[in-house]
């Protein structure tokens, strides 16, 4: 192998959660689907993820996404996403990221207005809608996962915390929501240290006394994700404000309330009869960022009521760039990268 390799990137962010789109510099993956094309980055090239997420070319705190040819017809590409806790199968603000790249690297060509094209992600095919002002991508609107209540007002003790009352949703991942105001917090800046240390201590305590099952896809790993629900405002008819912070790893609040975080807090709003079909939430973040979360309709699976939502945003591009690998460099691991560098062979 070549000393010295490069991947091409564009950096974006949704929210202010910095999404690192890997343009080229990849091999085909093998896979007849993206899902399978991720459970092999996973297995067999988990280098990819952790070269760029860890110092020296990353923090925990980003998100990466590759562009992959879609296996589907229907969809203008392909995307698999990898976070530091691993390779979540759906992201809102790694779509909203990923669906800006796309059109501002051309590979769906931007048309002035709305417009509609599919990605497909390792969750399945992904609709998106995009609005297009004078060249710029205004918004992106992406389908979020069909989302359900796991659990209502469970209760744990937290030795570092005290008794805390929680609910958990699906919407991509598990989620334990809480409400922020009984714990003692306001949702400003200045508490997100704190946040992300009482958040931890509750997931781990919830980790520790029991785990949770999908309904279709079974055992997906323990609970990951907290979010923090602020007060509801009431805005206008069918439109409702609430500060939020999402807690995904260790010393690590999300500077966006996330998408798949806002899907779970309409569904618990929901769950609580507080929103119906066609209402939509806005989730406002410690720094001021928000996404528009819509509820579009109510089925059921099961035992349990599955919402359907879309998820607004922005995506921004922030830099574009090649990342060079120095395969001699010591901080740089290529055992499990080398084997999908396209210009390893030049």
């Amino acid at each position: 192998m070549k000393p010295e390799l490069t991947l091409q990137l564009m950096d974006t962010h949704a929210g202010g959660d910095v999404s690192r789109i890997v343009t080229g510099g990849i091999d085909p993956l093998p896979g007849d689907t993206v899902r399978a094309q991720m459970e092999y980055l996973r297995d067999d090239a988990d280098g990819l993820r952790r070269l760029l997420l860890e110092e020296p070319y990353g923090i925990p705190e980003m998100s990466v996404d590759l562009l992959v040819p879609a296996t589907d017809p229907r969809a203008a590409a392909g995307y698999i996403i990898m976070e530091v806790m691993g390779y979540p199968i759906y992201s809102g603000s790694n779509t909203i990221c990923t669906a800006t790249a796309v059109l501002e690297a051309g590979i769906v060509p931007k048309q002035e207005g709305k417009q509609s094209f599919m990605l497909e992600s390792p969750a399945g095919l992904v609709q998106i809608e995009a609005t297009v002002h004078d060249g710029v991508v205004e918004a992106i609107t992406c389908e979020g996962l069909p989302s359900y209540i796991d659990t209502y007002e469970a209760s744990i003790e937290v030795p570092s915390v005290g008794h805390v009352i929680y609910s958990v949703a699906y919407s991509g991942g598990f989620y334990a929501l809480v409400d922020a105001r009984s714990l003692g917090f306001d949702l400003t800046i200045d508490e997100e240290r704190r946040l992300a240390e009482t958040a931890h201590d509750i997931v781990e305590a919830i980790k520790a006394e029991r785990g949770f099952s999908h309904y279709t896809l079974g055992d997906v790993g323990p609970l990951p994700f907290l979010h923090f629900m602020g007060p509801v405002e009431h805005v206008a008819e069918g439109y409702y404000r609430s500060r939020s912070a999402t807690y995904v790893h260790p010393g690590v609040i999300c500077r966006s309330t996330t998408g798949t975080g806002t899907s779970a807090r309409l569904a618990l709003m929901h769950h609580q009869g507080l929103i119906n079909p066609g209402d939509k939430l806005e989730t406002v973040s410690l720094r001021q960022t928000g996404f528009i979360g819509e509820l579009t309709s109510v089925g059921r699976q099961g035992e349990h009521q599955v919402v359907s939502n879309n998820i607004t945003g922005k995506g921004y591009v922030i830099a574009r760039s090649d990342i060079v690998i120095n395969s001699d460099d010591p901080m740089v691991d290529c055992d499990s990268l080398h084997h999908i560098l396209s210009s390893r062979h030049d």
